[in-house]
């Protein structure tokens, strides 16, 4: 039996298996062959050599958006008006079939944005050219999924699912499980907040699946057994996304009230350039990127070109090292201006956490 078989057998059976507290621990053994079954079939194939032609493309800038959708939802049309890159547009579906790259520059910072082949149902079980699209899409810092307004919901869910089921989570963040295994000692779990998902029998079979017999582990959440398994299996990516809803010229007002509802969602139009301010907005903010400004010494702030970095590496040594990583071995302290100090300027070494749009002066040692 192929591995696609086997998946599809243990697909039906979960269907079938009524959800309550009697099947929680076969439903979770079950969810953990899925998971082992799946790592299986979206790796790279030993013989194929790469990710496809066409499809590996060199990173360039501070950040990554690639869009997903359906064929022939718009997302060539969009890139070509954001970008000023052609990629091939058509009604006929699959027009892109390889990753076409382009570079947007935005508030200072230059964002790489890939125009990936149209996903279709099943591309988690390498249809079409599902394995590459995913392959690449795991590597963005955000993803826009591109969807037709006329049927955004059913569009919406097909795409979801086909992401998660091989490991990335979109606007989600890691659950908070320390897992760590032994070679000894047995399973040991312990909770720092009531568990409605899950018991230690439920635990017990999921590890047993993967052959683990001690270990301890601890949750900080109320984790379901979905939630243990991307933690055991370690491989999956957190990626923020933004539903961009394509074709508002074809819906009415009404229409257009209810699709804002929508969560993480911005209805444009790429035909017409509707809307695209507030998109570049939101990416932006999903980004999580700061602008930097340098001040060399005697001279007014370089407001043209910002030192962009994101907001969680964002210290005054990250800083230096974005613009050479050198400037560390000879640094005395910083000068910093803005909304991250509480003087103009302020004295400040190299831990300092800077906020968007600070001005910085290094000052070097004597």
């Amino acid at each position: 039996m192929s591995t696609y078989d086997k998946i599809k057998e243990i697909e039906t059976e979960m269907a079938r298996t009524q959800k309550n507290k009697a099947t929680a621990y076969h439903l979770g053994t079950l969810k953990a062959k899925l998971a082992k079954l799946r790592r299986e079939l979206i790796a790279p194939s030993k013989s194929g050599g790469g990710t496809g032609e066409g499809f590996d493309v060199a990173g360039t800038g501070v950040a990554r958006v690639g869009f997903i959708g359906f064929p022939s939802v718009g997302k060539s049309t969009l890139m070509s008006k954001m970008t000023g890159t052609f990629s091939e547009v058509s009604e006929v579906e699959f027009t892109t079939l390889t990753t076409v790259p382009g570079v947007l520059n935005y508030k200072g910072a230059k964002i790489q944005i890939l125009d990936l082949p149209g996903i279709i149902e099943g591309a988690k079980d390498g249809k079409g050219r599902g394995r590459q699209v995913i392959a690449v899409a795991r590597t963005c810092s955000l993803i826009f999924l591109v969807l037709d307004v006329l049927k955004p919901l059913t569009h919406k869910a097909v795409i979801e699912k086909e992401l998660e089921a091989v490991g990335i989570r979109l606007n989600k963040q890691p659950p908070n499980i320390v897992f760590r295994k032994k070679e000894k000692g047995g399973i040991n779990m312990t909770s720092t907040v009531n568990l409605t998902h899950l018991d230690q029998d439920v635990v017990r079979s999921i590890l047993s699946e993967y052959r683990i017999t001690s270990a301890d582990v601890s949750f900080r959440c109320d984790a379901t057994a979905d939630d243990l398994i991307d933690v055991i299996e370690g491989n999956r990516v957190y990626i923020p996304a933004v539903y961009v809803l394509n074709k508002i010229d074809q819906i009415s007002i009404e229409e257009l009230d209810l699709i804002y509802k929508i969560p993480h969602a911005v209805p444009i139009s790429a035909h017409h350039e509707w809307n695209f301010d507030e998109l570049l907005e939101k990416m932006w903010e999903y980004l999580n990127l700061v602008r930097i400004y340098t001040k060399p010494k005697g001279l007014l702030p370089d407001y043209s070109a910002p030192v962009v970095l994101k907001k969680d590496k964002s210290s005054v040594s990250d800083f230096c090292n974005a613009i050479h990583r050198g400037i560390l071995k000879e640094f005395s302290h910083a000068l910093v201006w803005g909304s991250s100090v509480k003087h103009n300027p302020q004295k400040v070494g190299k831990e300092h956490v800077l906020l968007d749009e600070d001005v910085v002066s290094i000052v070097k040692k004597i």
